[in-house]
């Protein structure tokens, strides 16, 4: 396909996930399959458009003046395609499957993209930072002044981050397996390898088709996500509750951290999202891991009071994976944000039962929102009064030696971490932990 076929589908493929209000995945998985004569590098570069003009839609609109699939797709063109203006007003050539030729409007706003800040009168956080008018009160709220700042960044796109299993491997053996894709040790974490973001125009790598994955050497995962999974402080020989246990990444990353012994419990009540761990675990080699049956809360209740850790990956709105997810900002709507917070609490209550007494209850979400978090932190302490709340400082210090609590940027007195991309270079996330310190 040329580039203006390219950007045509683009825009026809976000006409699609506006007029429908359909997720990217499925809009870009219908049209690869009602245009098979698309390659997989023409369905690549359709999807790498898509998700950068929704990733930057405010923005891009503004620099425009207007807002629509053909300027979204126009604006995006140039970090997506690799394509500078020229290159974007060339591809608009008339011929049959192009995008129609640009305006002089048009092209004026592709050259004002995308270093020039919007104009006067655009330049609201929501604008800059491209995110939903309706979520300032919360960004702000979260970040203050830097609501802006921090909303771009989860506009921008993300690395290829990987966690290496301890069980299987070691950072220096995966980092030489991938060296041809460029990859360099992650933040944060002695486990993870990062694949940067590749030069506009090109692909990140199918890592996960390597002969690396295949052996078990590694998972893909946010560094962040990691990061949350270490400061669980989970030890070998250890009881482990993973509660909301999704597709299991969280769950191998503690697999690995106790050295398969002890016990994992890995529970989630969707069936659906359960049912790749059983693959994941097998390649892992995790040993230590039992799947309950998901859904079926009464295999929890003799459970009940047995667990060292219970750890809490809790649903949520997934704000601080918008950099991966860029379709479910503007898909979501108030009403989910209180439907989230009300699952929250419903999970918190049930989790603290399984906490034994001297054990300790870990909240994470990939949410950036105080009302999922510190909100919810606040709210089970007072629900709770038998669980006492712990600094982020010591936990940090003992899960992450080799980079200080100061240094990530982080007040050791604390008592829950922010990682945000543009402080920390991943992905968003919270975590809180709680000890309980009665008896039942």
């Amino acid at each position: 396909m040329t580039p203006g076929a390219r950007l045509r589908a683009g825009a026809d493929v976000l006409d699609d996930i506006f007029n429908r209000h359909r997720p990217a995945s499925m809009a870009l998985a219908d049209w690869g399959r009602a245009n098979r004569y698309a390659g997989s590098g023409d369905r690549s570069a359709i999807g790498t458009l898509v998700f950068e003009a929704l990733r930057r839609k405010h923005s891009i609109a503004a620099a425009f003046g207007q807002e629509s699939s053909r300027v979204l797709a126009l604006g995006a063109a140039q970090a997506a395609l690799g394509l500078d203006a020229d290159g974007v007003v060339r591809a608009a050539d008339g011929s049959a499957y192009a995008i129609p030729a640009l305006s002089d409007d048009e092209v004026a706003a592709l050259n004002r993209l995308p270093t020039e800040s919007a104009a006067p009168g655009l330049d609201a956080p929501h604008i800059l930072g491209d995110f939903p008018e309706w979520l300032t009160p919360y960004m702000t709220r979260a970040f203050g002044e830097d609501a802006a700042a921090e909303g771009a960044a989860l506009a921008q796109r993300a690395p290829v981050d990987l966690r290496v299993n301890a069980l299987k491997s070691n950072q220096e053996k995966v980092l030489k397996a991938l060296g041809r894709f460029g990859a360099e040790r992650g933040p944060l974490s002695t486990m993870a390898v990062r694949i940067p973001v590749p030069v506009p125009g090109k692909r990140s790598p199918n890592v996960e088709a390597d002969t690396a994955h295949g052996k078990g050497w590694f998972e893909v995962q946010d560094a962040g996500s990691q990061v949350a999974a270490v400061l669980s402080g989970v030890q070998p020989r250890a009881q482990v509750l993973d509660f909301c246990a999704g597709a299991g990444g969280k769950t191998l990353a503690l697999a690995a951290a106790m050295q398969n012994t002890g016990q994992i419990y890995a529970y989630d009540r969707d069936p659906v999202q359960l049912r790749p761990l059983f693959e994941r675990l097998k390649r892992a080699g995790a040993r230590n891991v039992q799947v309950l049956d998901a859904g079926k809360t009464e295999q929890l209740d003799g459970l009940a009071g047995r667990f060292d850790v219970v750890f809490v990956d809790a649903p949520c709105t997934g704000s601080g994976t918008w950099r991966r997810r860029p379709d479910s900002k503007w898909r979501l709507k108030p009403e989910a944000l209180a439907t989230r917070i009300e699952e929250q609490r419903t999970v918190l209550k049930t989790a603290a039962t399984m906490v034994k007494p001297g054990g300790r209850l870990v909240y994470v979400t990939c949410s950036v929102f105080v009302e999922e978090n510190e909100d919810q932190m606040v709210w089970f302490a007072s629900e709770h009064p038998g669980f006492e709340r712990l600094p982020i400082g010591p936990i940090w210090d003992e899960a992450i030696p080799g980079v200080s609590v100061e240094t990530a940027g982080l007040d050791p007195e604390a008592l829950s971490v922010l990682l945000t991309p543009r402080r920390h270079g991943t992905d968003g996330f919270f975590v809180a932990t709680a000890e309980r310190t009665t008896s039942f």
